[in-house]
Order: structure tokens, then sequence, then C-alpha cells
């Protein structure tokens, strides 16, 4: 068993772990500061920054797999989507004044927004910020794809109106084109890793190990004192080691990895932790309760051979590929500097085929996806072993639970579906990836078929068509790679696991900074192979067997209360600055 002893422990080195260490790191170059990450490093990999490869991502090394009305669904731990998707400010105002944050509504938390970017798309913009270390832009290319949706949008939907800036906080239920977190000037991807942590490979007081998996939080007289982790490289030796932290542990894991990390540690429900041979510390039933995660569907179409899309370069044609790499790495533009994803209510357009490539007609498709920002239905997540690390989470999302959440779904399938066949570029429906209607159905989808025009009658459901739409959700229904709330920031009585300036109740010295992608603490999977045989389906996005870890976008926030109306990404940033103010405060540090 080795010890090492610093300052400041992160488990977790995702967007906030890595935020927060890396302000703290700059403003005190005297802390000795840990960051124990799961993750391999990502440092200049084309796969982590050049934003067309994102697709790469969304078939994750490791994956969380539930049951959900006898078919497999899964949670995949990590995207990398690059969408630039601030929640509300309402959303905010809502953990102040309904859960009772002091210091967390949209009034605190826009400087601290601003404070993270420079916006390149306007200047002058107020809630936007110029001077921060990472790039908002509309990325390096803007295909006709998303050109036709927006221009469908605006004419077959013209009461909703159409938006300059997706983002301003103060206004909602409107089309307008999706900034990304990529740079204007290069095409690449802007991440936390590279532009708060690797910018400070100078700095030898700031260490990241990876390959490192948290086992549990070290206490001596109710205080943390450090941690015990493991390494899960293929050579690498079990031996439990342990890191010292002075001064404070921060657990920044995630929504799956911070409560089990808590519960292995002996905080967390007495009933759950005792089955698990846990000797309890802090009895706190709110530990692992409150999961939610917005659940959606990307709907694939048919597209003519004028469509601009990325199908070839997904289907791997070495042409296309070295036509578009090269053409990024000359000026930073075409569809490699693009996530494809550029027009949303959330509705919203993908320039390919949502799902495997490789086992489709090559041709040109596009897809629509929607998805729920507040569904109602709540899961949990907790441990199964109190004592292994790499033991996979018991998980239950109880997606769909609640009939509303079918109904939101419903809607969105109906709105999109009319969307979508009025594009100049639709073909018809890509059939099976829709649900199954009757062919004497007026809902019947079919191949090669020409658009209707933007004034033409919308397609009549009937209650058959309905319950074909509802069983379609049920057996095709995914994570949106959101899940947030298993360590609410809420009162003890509230099922809340922190406070205000996040720390755990019930103990000193530890807080949590909400967020991180993990593939430490839910089950690992690598091939389809791997999924049960009884039932089973492919789940979308799930075709590539050896893919990157990557920490950084679509993260966790474990220590939300309420959903958030956004892609997680800027929420986790903002819970990093302004954990990194608080710790500051306590340390006495200016940053």
């Amino acid at each position: 068993m080795s010890t090492s002893d610093f300052n400041i422990i992160f488990a977790g080195g995702g967007t906030a772990g890595c935020l927060i260490a890396g302000r703290l790191a700059s403003a005190d170059l005297s802390l000795r500061i840990l960051v124990l990450e799961a993750g391999p490093h990502t440092r200049d990999l084309d796969a982590h920054i050049q934003p067309g490869r994102y697709y790469s991502h969304l078939a994750p090394t490791s994956l969380s797999l539930f049951l959900l009305e006898n078919v497999w669904a899964v949670v995949a731990a990590s995207t990398v989507v690059m969408v630039y998707t601030r929640a509300a400010a309402s959303d905010y105002d809502d953990w102040e004044t309904v859960y009772g944050n002091l210091g967390w509504g949209s009034k605190d938390l826009i400087p601290l927004l601003k404070k993270t970017e420079t916006y390149q798309v306007k200047p002058g913009e107020p809630t936007h910020g110029y001077s921060g270390p990472l790039r908002v832009s509309y990325g390096g290319g803007f295909p006709n794809v998303s050109q036709q949706f927006l221009d469908v949008a605006s004419r077959y939907d013209p009461a909703r109106g159409v938006t300059a800036d997706l983002n301003g906080l103060f206004s909602c239920n409107q089309y307008g084109r999706w900034q990304k977190w990529i740079d204007a000037e290069t095409g690449k991807r802007s991440d936390v890793a590279h532009h708060f942590i690797y910018n400070q490979s100078q700095n030898q007081n700031l260490e990241v190990r990876t390959s490192c998996h948290v086992k549990r939080v070290i206490f001596e007289n109710m205080r943390a004192v450090g941690v015990e982790y493991v390494n899960d490289t293929a050579d690498a030796d079990p031996t439990v080691n342990i890191a010292r932290a002075s001064r404070l542990v921060v657990l920044s894991a995630g929504a799956f990895g911070t409560p089990t990390i808590l519960e292995r540690s002996g905080i967390g429900s007495t009933d759950i932790l005792k089955a698990h041979g846990v000797q309890p510390l802090v009895d706190l039933p709110g530990v692992g309760q409150n999961y939610q995660d917005h659940n959606g569907v990307i709907i694939p179409y048919l597209a003519s051979e004028e469509a601009e899309t990325i199908c070839a370069f997904m289907r791997g044609e070495k042409a296309e590929a070295e036509r578009l790499v090269a053409q990024w790495k000359s000026d930073g533009t075409g569809m490699l500097a693009s996530n494809f994803l550029d027009a949303v209510i959330w509705i919203g357009s993908i320039t390919s085929y949502p799902g495997d490539p490789s086992n489709i007609p090559a041709r040109k498709y596009f897809g629509i996806g929607y998805y729920s920002y507040y569904p109602i239905s709540r899961g949990e997540v907790h441990i199964s072993s109190g004592d292994n690390a790499l033991a996979p989470s018991e998980f239950e999302s109880d997606y769909l639970r609640d009939l509303a959440d079918l109904a939101t779904l419903r809607w969105g399938y109906k709105k999109s579906r009319e969307l979508a066949r009025r594009f100049q570029l639709y073909r018809g429906e890509y059939v099976p990836g829709h649900p199954t209607f009757t062919d004497a159905s007026a809902a019947s989808c079919h191949e090669e078929v020409v658009p209707v025009d933007i004034s033409a009658q919308d397609i009549a459901y009937t209650k058959e068509d309905d319950a074909a739409i509802e069983n379609f959700h049920r057996n095709s229904v995914q994570t949106m790679w959101h899940s947030l709330g298993t360590c609410a920031m809420k009162s003890k009585s509230d099922l809340g696991v922190v406070d205000e300036r996040l720390n755990v109740y019930g103990v000193q010295g530890l807080k949590v900074a909400g967020e991180r992608y993990s593939d430490i603490y839910v089950q690992r999977l690598t091939k389809l192979e791997s999924f049960p045989q009884t039932n089973r389906r492919t789940p979308p996005f799930l075709f590539s067997e050896s893919v990157s870890s990557e920490p950084n976008l679509c993260p966790q926030l474990s220590i939300t209360p309420g959903n958030v109306a956004a892609n997680t990404y800027s929420t986790a940033l903002v819970i990093g600055e302004k954990a990194a103010v608080l710790i500051a405060e306590e340390l006495g540090i200016t940053l």
C-alpha cells in the first residue's frame, strides 16, 4: 500500500473537478492538488479535439443496463456533443427560491457563466462573457439539413418564433441556431481539460492520476482526511492505495460515482449500508435517491443526394474522411468543425443516421431528435458491494414510469415528423427506426417519397397509432446522457445530501462538486455480444468496440436539486465555478 500527501484531493477529473482544480492551482501555486480520474488522458487526441468525431464517444467503454418493459435499455456514461446549452435563468432561480440554496440563483450564477467563456458569435451580448478560457461559436460548418430545419420550423410553426440566441437565459419556446463549445478560429473543441489542466503542465503541485477508481473516503473524528483508491488497468497492481488530504476532499464523481463512494464510506441509508456490510457513519437516506435524466429518441429519415451529411464519414469511407480531415487541419472549417447539431427547440436536427451505420443501406440520412426536459419519473442508484470499487451499481432508472413522460415523447414524435417531411431534402422515413403502424393507417411510414408542402395537413393519428407510438417509446427511449440529482443540494429533511456550500451533511472536510463522466461504477460492456440475448435489441449509438473515454461532456450532475432544461455541460461549468469560489473563500485564496 502506498501513501501520498496533498492539500486537496478531487475524486473525479471531469468538468467540474478539473475546473475547480485548475482555478485553485493557478490562484495558489503552493497548493498540492491531486485529481484522481478513471479515464485516460485526452490531450491533443483527434477523437477529443475534432468536433466531428464525437460519435465515437456515443459508444462509451462502460454502460449501465436496466430492464424497461422487458427490453434492455442503456444509460451511457458520456458523450462528446459540444452543445452550448445553458439552462433557463428560472431553473437556477428555483435552486434558490424553491430549494432554499442561498447564492445559487441566476443573479449569482450569471457572472460565473460569463467568467468561463469567450463568446465568439456576437459581441456585446449582456448575458455572455468575452474573456474566459472556453470558446463558443457556431462551429465551422452549417449544412443544408440544419438550414432547412430552421426554414421549415419558422414557416410551419410561426407562432413559436425564431431567436438569434438560444442561450440568452431569459427567453424560451423558440427555434434557433445552436451554439457550440468550438473555437471559431481553430475549429477545435473547447474543453476544460485543455484550458484548465493541460495548460498548467508546468505546475508540479497539480497532479492528475488516471485509471484510478476511488473506493472510499477516509475519516478521522468525522473529518475527511483522504481517500482509498485502486488502479484498474490490465496489468495494474490491485493493491489499495491511500492519498491523504490535509485540507479538503472533493467528490466530483457524478450522479453514479459520487453516491456510491459515499455509501462505501459509510454515508447513506443505514439499511443499504448494513445490507452490504458497510459500517454506518452518517445516516443520510438521500444518497443515491432523486435520480433524474432527460429521456429522448432520435428518429431517422431518408435524405436526397443533395443533403449535406456526415454519413459517408460515419461509414468510414476513406476518401471522405481524408477530405474532411484535410479541410479541418487547413483552416478549422467543414463538417469536422461541427457536431452536426445546429437547430433546436429541443427538437433538433442531426445530419446523419443516428445509429449503427454498418447494417443499413449506404445512402444519406438525417435525424430529428426530441427529449423531455422535465420528466416526472425518478430513479435511484446504490452500491452492490461495500468493498469493491469496480462493482456495478444497483441502478433503477424508473424511465417512463409516469405516463405523463410518455405523453411528452408522443407529442415530440408527431411534431418532429411534421417538420421532417417538409424538408426539401426529405425522401421518406427509414421505417425500421419508427413506430410500427398498420398499412391502413394514415400514419404508416414509407420510404422514397417526396416532401409535402409547408401548408399540408398534419398526419391524423388514431388511438391505435398512439398505442404504437407508446410501445415504440417504451422499446426505444434512451438517456440523453444528462443523469443528475443523486446527491442533491437540498435540506436533509428533504432527502438532501449537501448544503448550499456543498458540504456533505454530518461530516467535515468533504464537499461534493457536482459532476463528472464516470465509467467506474456502472456495468462495463464493450461489445454488443455482452448484452443479454433474451429480448435483446441494439441500443442507439452502440456500434463501436474500441472508443476512448471522455470525461468532460454531457456530464452527470449529482448535486442539482431539480432538473435543468438543457444539456448539462454549461451547468457543470457554473457548478464548478461556484464551487471554486466557495472553496477559495474557505482556504483564504483570492481567485
